[in-house]
C-alpha cells in the first residue's frame, strides 16, 4: 500500500513541475511581447515626432484632417443616395425603340408620330462642324475637357447669376443633361441632382465623348414633337442635318434650353432672338470669329409653315407606350395608331390648367398641375402632363405618384358598402386613436353621430378611420382598389385610408370610371386601332381587348353614387357644380396643403385634377375644394356642349333645376366656350346617321369584293 502511494507521488511531482513550467513560460513570454510592444510603441511615437507640427502649421494640418473626415464621410453619403440611380443602367437602355408611329385623333386627323428608326440617326462625323459648335458653345463649352461635372463652368455660371440676381446660366453638363434625358425626370429636387452627378460619371466612364454627344444630339427634345437633331431640321427647315446653314444649326441649337418657348413655328421673333446669342456664343467661346458669324446675324433662319401644329405631347408619349406593348410579336414596326384622344376636349383641359394658374398661381403658391379625362367608357379622351412641355417633358400624369388625401375616402366608402353598409348607416364621429394615430378633422371639430352621407360630403375624417379599424380593416380596401385598375403601389399602411399612399393622376380618373360606369373595371385604354400602311389591322380594342370586370355590385356603385352626387351640391366641391348637369365627385387634400385635388364625373366623362409644386413646397392653403375643384368646373362645362347626356349610375336625372345653377358655374363655362370656340363634334343625331350610313357602305364594299374575288368557276 505504501508501495502505491509512493508510486502515486511520483507520477505526481513531474505533472506539477510541467505545469509551474508553463505557467512560468507564459509569464515571461507575456512580459517579454508587452516589452517589446511597448519599444516597438517608443519607436514608433519617436518617429512621428518627427511631423509633429505647432502653432499656424498644425491649426492647418487640423483643418485639413477634419476636411478630410467630412469629404469621406460625405461621400459615402452620396453613394447611398445615388445607389438607387445606378438600377436604371441595367436596362437596356443603349437600344433606340425602332417603331414608327404615327398617331391619329379620334376622327382620325393626324396628331404626331414617335419613335426612331436607326437610318435617320445622322452620325457626329457627318453633321456640320458649325452644328456641333453651336451646341457646345451654348450647352457646354468645357464638354471634351471635364469628366462629367465641370466644377470651373459651376463656377463660372454661379458668378454670373450672382452678377445678374437671377438665374441666368446653368451649371449642368451636357453629359448631365443626358443623364437627366436617359435615367431620371424633370422634378428638381436635391436627391435628383445626386443621382444626376453620379450618372454622369458614370456615363463618363462607359462611353466616349463622341458617344456621349450623339445620344444627347439624338435623344432631346427639340419642339414640336421632335426629338433629336435630324427630326428638328427636317421639321423646321425641311432639310438634311448635313444640308443646314449656320443661321439655321444656331436656331437649332437655341432650343436645348426652353424648345417650346424659341420654337420658331410657335414665336419666331423669339427664336431668331435666341439664335443670335447662340452666334454670340460661338463668338465668346473661340470657335468663330464675328466676321464669320456676320452673315448668319444679317439674314436669320425662317421655318418652315407647319400651320397651327400643336401637338398633345404628354398623350403621345403614353399612348407610345401603350402601343409597344399591344402590338402583337412579329408583327411590323411601322404602325398607324388611332387613338382615344379628343383635341377638343384636350385643348380645354390645357386652357383650363393654364387659365387658373395663371390668374390664382402665386395666390396659391401651386407652379404645376396634371390632368386625365377619360369617357365612362374608359377611353382616354385629353392628358395634360404639365403646363409645358417643352421646360418639363415628365409626365405627371401618369408617372409622378403623389398622396391623395380625401380623394381616396370614396374607395373606404365603397368597401363599406359592399360589406352591407348603406349611405343611411350611421357612425360616430368623434375623436379615435388607432395604435398610437389619433387623426382629426379638417376643422378640428366632431358632428357626433352622423350617416355616411354627412360623411363623406363633409369630409369628416374620423368616420373612415373608424370604419377601417372596426369593421373593414386596411387589407380588403387595399384589394378593393386594386382591383379598380390602380395600378401604384399603395403602402398598406392603417394611414392609408386617408390618403397617405401614392397615386397617379391616371389611376386616380381610372378608379373612379368605376363608379361612373357601372362597377366595371379594366376599360381604361387609350389606343382603337393599330395598323399597317398598307390597311392590315393588327390590333382592334373592341375585338382584341380583355372583357372588363365586375368589381362593385349594382348597390355598391348606386349608393357609392348617390352619396357622392352630393359633394358638389352642399360638400366640399361646390365650386366644381357644372350648369345645368348633374355630377359627382370628391374633393383631396394632403399634409401641409401639398396636394390638391378634385377627381368627379358625370354619365359621360371622368376627370381627374391634380395641383400642387414640383419640389413638394406647401402651397399656400390651397385645398381640393378651391383650384383644383374650378379647373374641373371649366373644362367639363365645355365637354358637355353639344352630346346627349347620359344619367349616372343610379341616378335617374342627369340634368340639375334651372334654379339650382351658380352664376360661377353658367359664367365659367361661357367663358371657355369663347375662348375655344364650339366643338367640332356633329349633333348625336346627325352622327348616328352618318355612321350608319358608313356601314352600309362598308358591307356593300365588302360584298363587291367578295363577288370580284370568286372563282371563274362560280361566275
Amino acid at each position: 500500500m505504501d508501495d502505491k502511494r509512493a508510486s502515486g507521488n511520483k507520477n505526481k511531482a513531474p505533472r506539477a513541475t510541467r505545469l509551474l513550467e508553463l505557467d512560468a513560460w507564459l509569464d515571461s513570454s507575456l512580459y517579454e511581447a508587452g516589452f517589446k510592444s511597448a519599444e516597438i510603441w517608443e519607436s514608433i511615437t519617436i518617429f512621428f515626432r518627427r511631423f509633429r507640427v505647432y502653432g499656424f502649421r498644425r491649426a492647418v494640418v487640423e483643418v485639413f484632417s477634419e476636411g478630410f473626415t467630412m469629404l469621406a464621410a460625405g461621400v459615402v453619403l452620396l453613394l447611398a443616395l445615388a445607389q438607387p440611380a445606378f438600377y436604371a443602367t441595367s436596362t437596356n437602355w443603349r437600344a433606340q425603340d425602332d417603331y414608327a408611329v404615327t398617331f391619329l385623333d379620334r376622327y382620325g386627323q393626324e396628331i404626331g408620330q414617335r419613335g426612331i428608326i436607326q437610318r435617320d440617326s445622322v452620325p457626329v462625323d457627318e453633321m456640320p462642324d458649325h452644328l456641333i459648335k453651336s451646341v457646345l458653345a451654348t450647352e457646354d463649352r468645357r464638354f471634351f475637357e471635364h469628366f462629367g461635372i465641370d466644377f470651373i463652368g459651376l463656377t463660372r455660371a454661379m458668378a454670373e447669376n450672382v452678377r445678374a440676381n437671377g438665374v441666368v446660366q446653368g451649371g449642368s453638363t451636357l453629359t448631365q443633361q443626358l443623364a437627366k434625358n436617359l435615367f431620371l425626370t424633370n422634378e428638381r429636387t436635391l436627391d435628383r441632382k445626386v443621382k444626376e452627378a453620379f450618372l454622369a460619371l458614370w456615363l463618363e466612364a462607359n462611353l466616349s465623348k463622341k458617344e456621349i454627344l450623339q445620344y444627347y444630339l439624338d435623344r432631346a427634345y427639340l419642339g414640336g414633337g421632335t426629338f433629336g437633331i435630324a427630326a428638328a431640321a427636317d421639321f423646321y427647315f425641311d432639310k438634311e442635318v448635313k444640308d443646314l446653314t449656320l443661321a439655321e444649326s444656331a436656331m437649332i441649337s437655341g432650343l436645348f434650353k426652353a424648345p417650346a418657348r424659341y420654337a420658331p413655328h410657335i414665336n419666331l421673333p423669339a427664336a431668331r432672338s435666341r439664335a443670335n446669342e447662340v452666334l454670340t456664343n460661338l463668338v465668346q467661346a473661340g470657335f468663330f470669329t464675328e466676321g464669320q458669324v456676320l452673315h448668319a446675324r444679317r439674314r436669320p433662319a425662317s421655318a418652315v409653315d407647319r400651320g397651327q401644329h400643336d401637338s398633345p405631347d404628354y398623350f403621345l408619349d403614353w399612348a407610345f407606350e401603350q402601343v409597344k406593348e399591344l402590338v402583337p410579336s412579329g408583327a411590323t414596326h411601322s404602325i398607324v395608331a388611332r387613338t382615344t384622344i379628343d383635341p377638343d376636349i384636350q385643348k380645354a383641359v390645357e386652357e383650363s390648367l393654364e387659365f387658373h394658374l395663371r390668374q390664382h398661381g402665386k395666390d396659391y403658391n401651386v407652379s404645376e398641375g396634371a390632368v386625365v379625362v377619360m369617357e365612362t367608357s374608359g377611353a382616354v379622351r385629353a392628358i395634360v402632363g404639365g403646363r409645358d412641355y417643352g421646360q418639363s417633358q415628365f409626365n405627371r400624369a401618369t408617372r409622378a405618384q403623389r398622396q391623395t388625401g380625401s380623394s381616396f375616402k370614396p374607395f373606404v366608402y365603397a368597401a363599406a358598402m359592399e360589406a352591407g353598409f348603406s349611405p343611411s348607416s350611421r357612425i360616430s364621429d368623434v375623436p379615435v386613436t388607432w395604435n398610437g394615430w389619433t387623426p382629426q378633422n379638417y376643422t378640428r371639430s366632431y358632428a357626433g353621430q352622423v350617416d355616411l352621407t354627412t360623411a363623406l360630403a363633409k369630409s369628416y375624417n374620423t368616420v373612415p378611420v373608424r370604419l377601417a379599424r372596426d369593421h373593414l380593416g386596411v387589407k380588403p380596401i387595399q384589394d378593393l382598389v386594386k382591383s379598380m385598375g390602380v395600378e401604384s403601389e399603395l403602402n398598406g399602411h392603417k394611414t392609408m385610408v386617408l390618403g397617405t399612399s401614392g397615386m397617379t393622376v391616371m389611376d386616380q380618373a381610372t378608379a373612379y370610371t368605376v363608379f361612373a360606369n357601372g362597377g366595371l373595371a379594366g376599360t381604361r385604354h387609350g389606343i382603337q386601332t393599330l395598323r399597317t400602311h398598307s390597311g392590315e389591322v393588327i390590333y382592334d380594342h373592341r375585338q382584341d381587348a380583355p372583357e372588363p370586370e365586375q368589381v362593385l355590385s349594382d348597390k355598391a356603385v348606386s349608393d357609392m353614387n348617390s352619396i357622392l352626387v352630393q359633394v358638389p351640391e352642399w360638400g366640399t366641391g361646390r365650386r366644381a357644380a357644372l350648369p345645368g348637369i348633374r355630377s359627382a365627385g370628391k374633393t383631396g387634400t394632403t399634409q401641409s396643403y401639398r396636394d390638391g385635388w378634385y377627381v368627379g364625373y358625370t354619365g359621360n366623362y371622368v376627370g381627374a385634377v391634380w395641383l400642387g409644386n414640383d419640389d413638394y413646397r406647401p402651397t399656400n392653403r390651397m385645398t381640393g375644394g378651391s383650384l383644383p375643384a374650378m379647373v374641373w368646373q371649366r373644362f367639363m362645362a365645355y365637354a358637355h356642349r353639344n352630346i346627349d347626356l347620359k344619367p349616372i349610375p343610379g341616378i335617374e336625372n342627369p340634368m340639375v333645376e334651372a334654379e339650382e345653377m351658380t352664376v360661377a358655374s353658367v359664367e365659367e363655362g361661357q367663358s371657355l366656350l369663347d375662348t375655344l370656340g364650339p366643338q367640332r363634334a356633329m349633333p348625336p343625331a346627325t352622327t348616328r346617321q352618318l355612321r350608319s350610313l358608313a356601314d352600309a357602305f362598308r358591307r356593300a364594299g365588302s360584298v363587291q369584293e367578295a363577288s370580284e374575288t370568286k372563282p371563274l368557276s362560280a361566275l
